[in-house]
Protein backbone atom coordinates (compact mmCIF):
# COMPACT_ATOMS: atom_id res chain seq x y z
CA UNK A 1 0.00 0.00 0.00
CA UNK A 2 1.33 3.18 -0.73
CA UNK A 3 0.63 7.28 -1.67
CA UNK A 4 3.40 9.33 -3.87
CA UNK A 5 3.36 13.03 -4.04
CA UNK A 6 5.92 15.83 -5.63
CA UNK A 7 6.37 17.61 -2.47
CA UNK A 8 5.80 16.07 1.13
CA UNK A 9 6.33 17.68 4.40
CA UNK A 10 7.66 15.26 7.28
CA UNK A 11 6.80 16.54 10.62
CA UNK A 12 3.69 19.14 11.36
CA UNK A 13 5.01 21.64 13.66
CA UNK A 14 5.18 25.61 13.09
CA UNK A 15 7.12 25.22 9.82
CA UNK A 16 5.08 22.72 7.88
CA UNK A 17 1.79 25.24 8.04
CA UNK A 18 4.14 28.04 6.90
CA UNK A 19 5.91 25.93 4.38
CA UNK A 20 2.28 24.37 3.17
CA UNK A 21 1.38 28.11 2.49
CA UNK A 22 4.50 29.41 0.62
CA UNK A 23 3.39 26.04 -1.69
CA UNK A 24 -0.21 27.37 -2.70
CA UNK A 25 1.58 30.96 -2.94
CA UNK A 26 3.77 29.60 -5.22
CA UNK A 27 0.98 27.62 -7.38
CA UNK A 28 1.08 24.42 -6.25
CA UNK A 29 -1.23 21.84 -7.72
CA UNK A 30 -3.97 19.95 -5.90
CA UNK A 31 -2.97 16.73 -4.73
CA UNK A 32 0.61 17.63 -4.76
CA UNK A 33 1.39 18.16 -1.60
CA UNK A 34 1.27 15.71 1.39
CA UNK A 35 2.24 16.48 5.38
CA UNK A 36 2.64 13.65 7.08
CA UNK A 37 2.54 14.35 11.17
CA UNK A 38 2.61 12.22 14.36
CA UNK A 39 0.40 14.74 16.23
CA UNK A 40 -3.69 14.36 15.63
CA UNK A 41 -4.06 18.15 14.21
CA UNK A 42 -2.88 20.20 11.71
CA UNK A 43 -0.02 22.42 12.01
CA UNK A 44 -0.70 25.28 14.84
CA UNK A 45 1.64 28.24 16.32
CA UNK A 46 3.82 26.69 19.11
CA UNK A 47 4.52 30.09 21.45
CA UNK A 48 0.89 30.14 22.23
CA UNK A 49 0.99 27.21 24.25
CA UNK A 50 3.06 28.70 27.06
CA UNK A 51 1.61 31.81 26.86
CA UNK A 52 -2.03 32.38 25.77
CA UNK A 53 -3.01 29.06 26.50
CA UNK A 54 -1.82 28.22 30.11
CA UNK A 55 -3.83 31.52 31.45
CA UNK A 56 -6.40 31.03 33.57
CA UNK A 57 -9.23 33.29 32.00
CA UNK A 58 -10.21 33.37 28.64
CA UNK A 59 -7.59 31.03 27.72
CA UNK A 60 -6.16 30.57 24.09
CA UNK A 61 -7.57 27.46 22.30
CA UNK A 62 -7.34 25.73 18.74
CA UNK A 63 -8.64 26.88 15.79
CA UNK A 64 -8.03 30.42 16.86
CA UNK A 65 -3.86 30.05 16.60
CA UNK A 66 -3.55 27.29 13.73
CA UNK A 67 -0.43 28.58 11.51
CA UNK A 68 -0.06 31.21 9.80
CA UNK A 69 -1.78 33.68 12.54
CA UNK A 70 1.94 33.84 14.05
CA UNK A 71 2.75 35.93 11.20
CA UNK A 72 -0.80 38.33 10.71
CA UNK A 73 -1.20 36.08 7.92
CA UNK A 74 -3.90 33.14 6.60
CA UNK A 75 -5.44 30.99 9.63
CA UNK A 76 -4.81 27.44 7.62
CA UNK A 77 -7.53 24.84 9.28
CA UNK A 78 -8.22 21.71 8.39
CA UNK A 79 -10.67 23.10 5.65
CA UNK A 80 -8.34 25.15 4.31
CA UNK A 81 -5.92 22.23 3.41
CA UNK A 82 -8.64 20.53 1.83
CA UNK A 83 -9.93 23.28 0.12
CA UNK A 84 -6.07 23.82 -1.71
CA UNK A 85 -5.76 19.66 -2.12
CA UNK A 86 -3.20 19.55 0.60
CA UNK A 87 -3.09 15.86 1.97
CA UNK A 88 -3.16 15.66 5.62
CA UNK A 89 -1.81 12.26 7.06
CA UNK A 90 -2.16 13.27 10.83
CA UNK A 91 -1.61 11.08 13.91
CA UNK A 92 0.97 8.81 12.23
CA UNK A 93 4.61 8.39 12.77
CA UNK A 94 7.55 7.87 9.99
CA UNK A 95 9.37 4.45 10.97
CA UNK A 96 11.70 4.94 8.71
CA UNK A 97 13.04 7.27 5.61
CA UNK A 98 14.78 5.63 2.53
CA UNK A 99 16.66 8.39 1.03
CA UNK A 100 17.76 6.66 -1.89
CA UNK A 101 14.48 5.41 -2.79
CA UNK A 102 12.21 8.56 -2.10
CA UNK A 103 10.25 6.74 0.64
CA UNK A 104 8.42 6.90 4.02
CA UNK A 105 7.18 4.32 5.77
CA UNK A 106 4.86 5.03 8.60
CA UNK A 107 3.89 2.59 11.47
CA UNK A 108 0.37 2.16 9.78
CA UNK A 109 2.36 0.19 7.10
CA UNK A 110 1.89 2.86 4.40
CA UNK A 111 4.67 3.84 2.05
CA UNK A 112 4.63 7.65 0.34
CA UNK A 113 6.95 8.37 -1.80
CA UNK A 114 7.99 11.85 -2.72
CA UNK A 115 10.09 13.83 -5.86
CA UNK A 116 10.90 16.58 -2.85
CA UNK A 117 10.96 16.32 0.84
CA UNK A 118 11.50 19.17 3.44
CA UNK A 119 12.43 17.65 7.19
CA UNK A 120 10.55 19.70 9.67
CA UNK A 121 10.51 17.19 12.12
CA UNK A 122 11.66 19.73 15.34
CA UNK A 123 12.64 18.67 18.38
CA UNK A 124 11.67 17.03 21.53
CA UNK A 125 11.88 17.90 25.26
CA UNK A 126 14.61 16.55 27.01
CA UNK A 127 13.46 13.98 29.30
CA UNK A 128 14.72 13.27 33.07
CA UNK A 129 15.76 9.78 32.64
CA UNK A 130 18.28 10.96 29.47
CA UNK A 131 20.30 12.34 32.79
CA UNK A 132 19.56 8.76 34.55
CA UNK A 133 16.74 10.40 36.75
CA UNK A 134 13.42 8.96 37.25
CA UNK A 135 9.64 10.45 37.56
CA UNK A 136 8.64 11.33 34.04
CA UNK A 137 6.03 9.41 34.13
CA UNK A 138 4.38 10.62 37.31
CA UNK A 139 1.26 12.80 36.55
CA UNK A 140 2.11 16.04 38.16
CA UNK A 141 5.15 15.95 36.23
CA UNK A 142 5.07 17.95 33.25
CA UNK A 143 7.24 18.97 29.76
CA UNK A 144 5.49 21.48 27.17
CA UNK A 145 6.69 20.76 23.81
CA UNK A 146 3.43 19.88 22.34
CA UNK A 147 -0.42 20.50 22.72
CA UNK A 148 -0.82 17.09 24.42
CA UNK A 149 1.79 18.17 26.64
CA UNK A 150 -0.26 22.01 27.20
CA UNK A 151 -3.66 20.12 27.94
CA UNK A 152 -1.10 17.51 30.95
CA UNK A 153 -0.10 20.98 32.33
CA UNK A 154 -3.38 22.92 32.11
CA UNK A 155 -4.73 19.92 34.50
CA UNK A 156 -1.65 19.89 36.56
CA UNK A 157 -2.40 23.58 37.57
CA UNK A 158 -6.03 23.80 37.60
CA UNK A 159 -5.62 20.77 40.21
CA UNK A 160 -2.45 22.97 41.99
CA UNK A 161 -4.04 26.16 42.63
CA UNK A 162 -2.87 27.78 45.84
CA UNK A 163 -0.14 25.48 46.05
CA UNK A 164 3.51 24.68 45.08
CA UNK A 165 5.13 24.52 41.50
CA UNK A 166 8.48 23.12 41.07
CA UNK A 167 10.07 24.95 37.54
CA UNK A 168 13.47 22.72 36.69
CA UNK A 169 15.32 24.79 34.47
CA UNK A 170 16.10 28.27 34.05
CA UNK A 171 16.01 28.71 29.95
CA UNK A 172 12.86 30.12 27.93
CA UNK A 173 10.74 27.62 28.71
CA UNK A 174 10.98 27.41 32.38
CA UNK A 175 10.37 31.27 32.59
CA UNK A 176 7.43 31.62 30.53
CA UNK A 177 6.03 28.30 32.58
CA UNK A 178 6.80 30.00 35.85
CA UNK A 179 5.21 33.31 34.84
CA UNK A 180 2.13 31.12 33.90
CA UNK A 181 1.97 29.21 36.98
CA UNK A 182 2.22 32.33 39.12
CA UNK A 183 -0.84 34.05 37.18
CA UNK A 184 -2.67 30.90 37.99
CA UNK A 185 -1.87 31.40 41.90
CA UNK A 186 0.37 29.06 42.37
CA UNK A 187 3.59 29.75 44.25
CA UNK A 188 6.87 28.75 42.07
CA UNK A 189 10.34 27.63 43.20
CA UNK A 190 12.69 27.48 39.84
CA UNK A 191 15.79 25.20 40.37
CA UNK A 192 18.98 25.11 37.69
CA UNK A 193 23.00 24.95 37.81
CA UNK A 194 23.85 27.86 35.80
CA UNK A 195 24.11 31.33 37.68
CA UNK A 196 21.35 33.04 36.35
CA UNK A 197 18.74 32.39 34.60
CA UNK A 198 18.65 32.93 30.69
CA UNK A 199 22.79 32.14 30.72
CA UNK A 200 22.74 30.68 26.90
CA UNK A 201 21.50 33.98 26.47
CA UNK A 202 21.37 37.07 28.22
CA UNK A 203 23.75 38.92 30.34
CA UNK A 204 24.46 38.36 34.36
CA UNK A 205 22.83 42.21 34.75
CA UNK A 206 19.66 41.57 32.20
CA UNK A 207 19.03 38.25 34.61
CA UNK A 208 19.32 40.15 37.52
CA UNK A 209 16.31 42.51 36.38
CA UNK A 210 13.95 39.66 35.45
CA UNK A 211 14.85 37.53 38.78
CA UNK A 212 14.49 40.43 40.81
CA UNK A 213 10.88 41.23 38.74
CA UNK A 214 9.80 37.61 39.32
CA UNK A 215 10.82 37.83 42.87
CA UNK A 216 8.62 40.47 43.18
CA UNK A 217 5.74 38.22 42.23
CA UNK A 218 6.89 35.57 44.61
CA UNK A 219 8.98 33.29 42.27
CA UNK A 220 12.27 31.65 44.84
CA UNK A 221 15.04 31.11 42.98
CA UNK A 222 17.26 28.05 44.04
CA UNK A 223 21.27 28.01 41.49
CA UNK A 224 23.76 26.32 41.19
CA UNK A 225 21.96 23.16 42.06
CA UNK A 226 20.31 20.36 39.90
CA UNK A 227 17.38 17.54 40.97
CA UNK A 228 18.76 14.10 42.29
CA UNK A 229 15.20 12.88 43.06
CA UNK A 230 11.55 12.66 43.45
CA UNK A 231 9.31 11.43 46.68
CA UNK A 232 6.46 9.73 44.63
CA UNK A 233 3.35 9.08 46.67
CA UNK A 234 1.21 6.02 46.60
CA UNK A 235 -0.96 7.27 43.63
CA UNK A 236 2.02 7.92 41.75
CA UNK A 237 2.01 11.77 42.21
CA UNK A 238 5.36 13.58 43.38
CA UNK A 239 5.08 15.13 46.54
CA UNK A 240 8.23 16.57 46.79
CA UNK A 241 11.72 17.41 44.89
CA UNK A 242 15.27 16.54 46.27
CA UNK A 243 17.89 18.48 45.28
CA UNK A 244 22.03 17.59 44.94
CA UNK A 245 22.34 20.35 47.18
CA UNK A 246 20.64 18.04 49.79
CA UNK A 247 17.24 20.44 49.77
CA UNK A 248 14.03 19.27 49.72
CA UNK A 249 11.04 21.05 48.48
CA UNK A 250 7.00 20.26 49.01
CA UNK A 251 5.28 20.40 46.13
CA UNK A 252 1.91 19.67 43.88
CA UNK A 253 3.36 19.89 40.18
CA UNK A 254 6.72 19.58 38.61
CA UNK A 255 7.70 21.87 35.34
CA UNK A 256 10.75 20.21 33.23
CA UNK A 257 12.06 22.59 30.83
CA UNK A 258 15.96 20.69 30.50
CA UNK A 259 16.89 21.62 26.76
CA UNK A 260 15.47 19.80 23.30
CA UNK A 261 17.36 17.75 21.11
CA UNK A 262 16.46 17.87 16.75
CA UNK A 263 14.63 14.57 15.79
CA UNK A 264 17.21 13.48 13.00
CA UNK A 265 17.22 9.55 13.76
CA UNK A 266 15.10 9.06 10.73
CA UNK A 267 18.66 10.45 8.61
CA UNK A 268 20.95 9.27 10.66
CA UNK A 269 23.71 7.41 8.11
CA UNK A 270 22.13 8.93 5.18
CA UNK A 271 22.34 12.84 5.02
CA UNK A 272 25.10 14.71 6.44
CA UNK A 273 24.81 15.26 10.20
CA UNK A 274 26.35 18.60 12.34
CA UNK A 275 26.18 20.59 15.23
CA UNK A 276 23.02 17.90 16.24
CA UNK A 277 21.31 18.60 13.06
CA UNK A 278 20.86 18.47 9.31
CA UNK A 279 23.09 19.79 7.59
CA UNK A 280 22.31 22.13 4.54
CA UNK A 281 23.41 24.61 2.40
CA UNK A 282 22.36 28.42 1.54
CA UNK A 283 19.25 26.91 -0.37
CA UNK A 284 18.51 25.01 3.01
CA UNK A 285 18.76 21.76 0.92
CA UNK A 286 20.76 18.38 2.33
CA UNK A 287 23.52 16.02 1.07
CA UNK A 288 20.64 14.85 -0.97
CA UNK A 289 19.55 17.35 -3.29
CA UNK A 290 15.56 16.32 -3.12
CA UNK A 291 15.48 16.71 0.58
CA UNK A 292 15.50 20.26 2.23
CA UNK A 293 15.54 21.10 5.93
CA UNK A 294 13.97 23.91 7.81
CA UNK A 295 13.61 24.98 11.69
CA UNK A 296 15.29 23.41 14.61
CA UNK A 297 16.14 20.07 12.45
CA UNK A 298 18.59 22.00 10.43
CA UNK A 299 21.49 23.15 10.55
CA UNK A 300 22.37 26.14 7.67
CA UNK A 301 24.98 28.73 7.34
CA UNK A 302 24.73 31.68 8.82
CA UNK A 303 25.45 34.26 6.30
CA UNK A 304 26.00 37.17 8.72
CA UNK A 305 28.70 35.95 10.83
CA UNK A 306 30.21 33.72 8.38
CA UNK A 307 29.59 30.22 9.77
CA UNK A 308 27.32 27.27 9.84
CA UNK A 309 24.36 27.41 13.43
CA UNK A 310 21.43 25.41 14.31
CA UNK A 311 18.36 27.41 15.83
CA UNK A 312 15.79 27.27 17.97
CA UNK A 313 13.38 29.71 18.04
CA UNK A 314 9.77 30.03 15.85
CA UNK A 315 10.76 32.62 13.57
CA UNK A 316 13.64 30.81 12.59
CA UNK A 317 11.13 28.11 11.58
CA UNK A 318 8.67 29.98 9.44
CA UNK A 319 11.33 31.50 7.44
CA UNK A 320 13.22 28.69 6.56
CA UNK A 321 10.31 27.06 5.48
CA UNK A 322 9.47 29.78 3.35
CA UNK A 323 12.77 29.65 1.60
CA UNK A 324 13.14 25.97 1.04
CA UNK A 325 9.89 26.11 -0.48
CA UNK A 326 10.93 28.95 -3.21
CA UNK A 327 14.25 27.22 -3.61
CA UNK A 328 12.03 23.90 -4.49
CA UNK A 329 10.08 25.85 -7.00
CA UNK A 330 12.07 28.52 -8.07
CA UNK A 331 15.77 27.29 -7.59
CA UNK A 332 17.22 29.56 -10.02
CA UNK A 333 15.60 32.62 -8.79
CA UNK A 334 16.47 32.20 -5.23
CA UNK A 335 19.51 32.96 -3.28
CA UNK A 336 21.01 31.90 0.04
CA UNK A 337 19.03 32.11 2.94
CA UNK A 338 19.88 35.17 4.78
CA UNK A 339 18.76 34.91 8.02
CA UNK A 340 19.43 37.34 11.21
CA UNK A 341 18.68 35.50 14.20
CA UNK A 342 15.92 36.83 16.47
CA UNK A 343 14.44 35.85 20.19
CA UNK A 344 11.38 37.18 21.93
CA UNK A 345 9.84 36.42 25.06
CA UNK A 346 6.70 38.27 26.80
CA UNK A 347 5.63 37.59 30.33
CA UNK A 348 3.80 39.76 32.89
CA UNK A 349 3.98 43.02 31.90
CA UNK A 350 7.70 42.47 30.36
CA UNK A 351 8.48 42.15 26.44
CA UNK A 352 12.12 41.72 25.31
CA UNK A 353 13.33 40.98 21.82
CA UNK A 354 16.70 40.09 21.09
CA UNK A 355 18.61 40.03 17.51
CA UNK A 356 21.94 39.03 15.96
CA UNK A 357 24.73 37.19 18.60
CA UNK A 358 25.65 36.97 22.17
CA UNK A 359 29.63 37.45 21.28
CA UNK A 360 31.96 39.78 21.82
CA UNK A 361 32.01 43.00 24.46
CA UNK A 362 28.53 43.59 26.25
CA UNK A 363 27.43 47.25 26.56
CA UNK A 364 24.04 47.55 28.77
CA UNK A 365 22.49 51.01 28.45
CA UNK A 366 19.23 52.86 29.76
CA UNK A 367 17.79 52.98 32.95
CA UNK A 368 17.75 49.10 34.59
CA UNK A 369 15.56 50.57 37.64
CA UNK A 370 12.86 51.55 35.06
CA UNK A 371 10.66 49.52 32.18
CA UNK A 372 13.40 50.23 29.24
CA UNK A 373 17.06 49.07 28.29
CA UNK A 374 19.03 47.43 26.67
CA UNK A 375 22.43 45.70 25.45
CA UNK A 376 25.05 45.87 22.23
CA UNK A 377 27.21 43.43 21.90
CA UNK A 378 30.60 44.30 20.08
CA UNK A 379 32.52 41.63 18.67
CA UNK A 380 35.93 43.09 16.84
CA UNK A 381 34.85 46.36 16.44
CA UNK A 382 31.54 45.45 15.18
CA UNK A 383 27.83 45.64 16.46
CA UNK A 384 27.08 41.99 16.25
CA UNK A 385 23.87 41.79 18.71
CA UNK A 386 21.24 43.72 20.16
CA UNK A 387 19.00 43.34 23.16
CA UNK A 388 15.61 45.43 24.32
CA UNK A 389 13.54 45.27 27.00
CA UNK A 390 9.86 47.30 26.56
CA UNK A 391 10.91 48.98 23.53
CA UNK A 392 8.04 50.15 21.00
CA UNK A 393 7.71 48.50 17.36
CA UNK A 394 9.83 51.26 15.82
CA UNK A 395 12.72 51.08 18.15
CA UNK A 396 12.58 46.95 17.64
CA UNK A 397 12.70 47.63 13.93
CA UNK A 398 15.24 50.21 14.29
CA UNK A 399 17.37 47.54 16.22
CA UNK A 400 17.10 44.85 13.87
CA UNK A 401 18.02 47.08 10.83
CA UNK A 402 20.95 47.96 12.85
CA UNK A 403 22.39 44.53 14.12
CA UNK A 404 22.01 43.56 10.42
CA UNK A 405 24.14 46.25 9.51
CA UNK A 406 27.10 45.20 11.96
CA UNK A 407 28.11 49.24 11.76
CA UNK A 408 31.68 49.94 13.08
CA UNK A 409 31.82 51.07 16.97
CA UNK A 410 34.99 52.66 17.63
CA UNK A 411 34.35 54.08 21.16
CA UNK A 412 32.54 51.60 23.85
CA UNK A 413 31.63 54.63 26.30
CA UNK A 414 30.23 56.75 23.66
CA UNK A 415 28.30 53.86 22.29
CA UNK A 416 26.75 53.57 25.83
CA UNK A 417 26.24 57.12 25.76
CA UNK A 418 23.81 56.91 22.96
CA UNK A 419 22.23 53.70 23.66
CA UNK A 420 19.25 53.57 21.00
CA UNK A 421 20.08 56.79 18.98
CA UNK A 422 23.64 54.75 17.92
CA UNK A 423 20.80 51.90 16.53
CA UNK A 424 18.82 54.90 15.06
CA UNK A 425 21.74 56.59 12.97
CA UNK A 426 23.60 53.56 11.79
CA UNK A 427 19.96 52.28 10.71
CA UNK A 428 19.22 55.04 8.09
CA UNK A 429 22.86 54.04 6.83
CA UNK A 430 23.24 51.34 3.21
CA UNK A 431 23.97 48.08 3.65
CA UNK A 432 27.65 47.50 2.38
CA UNK A 433 27.01 45.36 -0.79
CA UNK A 434 23.82 45.64 -2.23
CA UNK A 435 24.04 42.20 -3.40
CA UNK A 436 22.25 40.37 -0.71
CA UNK A 437 19.18 38.07 -1.10
CA UNK A 438 16.21 40.17 -2.14
CA UNK A 439 13.81 37.72 -0.91
CA UNK A 440 14.69 39.13 3.08
CA UNK A 441 12.53 41.67 3.78
CA UNK A 442 14.62 42.67 6.50
CA UNK A 443 17.34 44.02 4.36
CA UNK A 444 17.91 47.40 3.33
CA UNK A 445 19.17 48.40 0.74
CA UNK A 446 19.70 51.65 -0.59
CA UNK A 447 21.15 52.74 -4.04
CA UNK A 448 24.75 54.74 -3.86
CA UNK A 449 24.07 58.62 -5.02
CA UNK A 450 23.98 59.34 -8.71
CA UNK A 451 24.22 63.24 -8.97
CA UNK A 452 26.18 65.58 -7.33
CA UNK A 453 23.45 67.17 -5.08
CA UNK A 454 22.72 63.89 -3.56
CA UNK A 455 25.73 63.50 -2.33
CA UNK A 456 25.43 67.10 -1.01
CA UNK A 457 21.84 66.13 0.91
CA UNK A 458 23.79 63.21 1.94
CA UNK A 459 26.06 65.24 3.94
CA UNK A 460 23.26 67.36 5.57
CA UNK A 461 21.18 64.30 6.57
CA UNK A 462 24.47 62.67 7.75
CA UNK A 463 25.13 65.86 10.00
CA UNK A 464 21.46 65.72 10.86
CA UNK A 465 21.01 62.10 12.24
CA UNK A 466 24.31 62.59 14.24
CA UNK A 467 23.26 65.78 16.00
CA UNK A 468 19.96 63.89 16.49
CA UNK A 469 21.59 60.70 17.75
CA UNK A 470 23.49 62.98 20.29
CA UNK A 471 20.15 64.49 21.26
CA UNK A 472 18.25 61.00 21.21
CA UNK A 473 21.34 59.76 23.59
CA UNK A 474 21.37 62.10 26.32
CA UNK A 475 17.61 62.17 26.76
CA UNK A 476 17.51 58.07 27.02
CA UNK A 477 20.26 58.50 29.43
CA UNK A 478 17.32 59.64 31.87
CA UNK A 479 15.49 56.50 31.39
Amino acid sequence: MGRAFVYVIVGGGVAAGYAALEFTKRGVSPGELCIVSEEPISPYERPALSKGYLLPEAPARLPSFHTCVGANEERLTPKWYNEHGIELVLGTRVKSADVRRKTLLTTTGETISYKFLIVATGARALKLEEFGLSGSDAENVCYLRNLADANRLVNAMQSSVGGNAVVIGGGYIGMECAASLVINKIKVTMVFPEAHCMARLITPKIASYYEDYYKSKGVTFIKGTVLSSFDIDSNGKVVAVNLKDGSQLPTDMVVVGIGIRPNTSLFEGQLTLEKGGIKVNGKLQSSNSSIYAVGDVATFPLKLFGETRRLEHVDSARKSARHAVAAIMETDKMGEFDYLPFFYSRVFTLSWQFYGDNAGEVIHFGDFSGSTFGAYWVNKGHLVGSFLEGGTKEEYETLAKATRLKPAVEDLDELERQGLGFALAASQKPLPSPSLDASQSSCLVLEKPLHPWHATAGVILAASIASFAYWYGRRRRRW
